[in-house]
């Protein structure tokens, strides 16, 4: 595997980690939390991450297609985000020669859902339910490993 694939790739295990940490146990209702009535709320930021997921993998297979999707219910956002990263990172490791730059990728929809799940973050705060920081430097974090199932936090705070 070359390096960008392997860095791409990490990318995604990263997102899944911090993604899943954010998306576990979210109280009930939390979809509809939003800082103020002219923001997305929690399931809009979700979808809009999975929505910038599903481009990126588009580009990944030479056809950048952007399709918003409906942002339904909370737990079919949480599944479509690591269906897509799923996807993603099969496509990944299936293919030897990217149709773009691995910069682009990075500095489009990895680092926009890096920033949505740090929204995410802060929104699970004001809903009563924070999520506890952690030392990510240290933290089991593996490539292809995209799903639901995460390793356990070394060191949260």
């Amino acid at each position: 595997m070359n390096n960008d694939l392997r860095f791409l790739r990490h990318m995604l295990a990263v997102i899944a980690y911090r993604g899943g940490k954010v998306l576990r146990h979210a109280p009930d209702g939390f979809g509809i939390t939003r800082v103020r009535e002219d923001t997305r709320s929690a399931v809009e930021i979700l979808s809009h991450i999975n929505d910038t997921l599903q481009w990126g993998l588009t580009a990944v297979q030479g056809k950048q297609e952007w399709q918003e999707q409906a942002h339904g219910e909370w737990p079919a956002q949480v599944d479509r985000f690591f269906d897509v990263l799923k996807r993603f990172d099969e496509a990944l490791k299936s293919t030897d020669e990217l149709p773009c730059s691995a910069e682009r990728l990075i500095a489009g929809p990895l680092a926009d859902s890096l920033t949505h799940i740090g929204q995410l973050s802060t929104l699970r705060k004001l809903a009563g339910s924070a999520v506890l920081g952690e030392n990510y430097f240290v933290a089991d974090i593996e490539i292809g490993k995209v799903g639901r199932d995460q390793a356990a936090p070394k060191r949260e705070s």
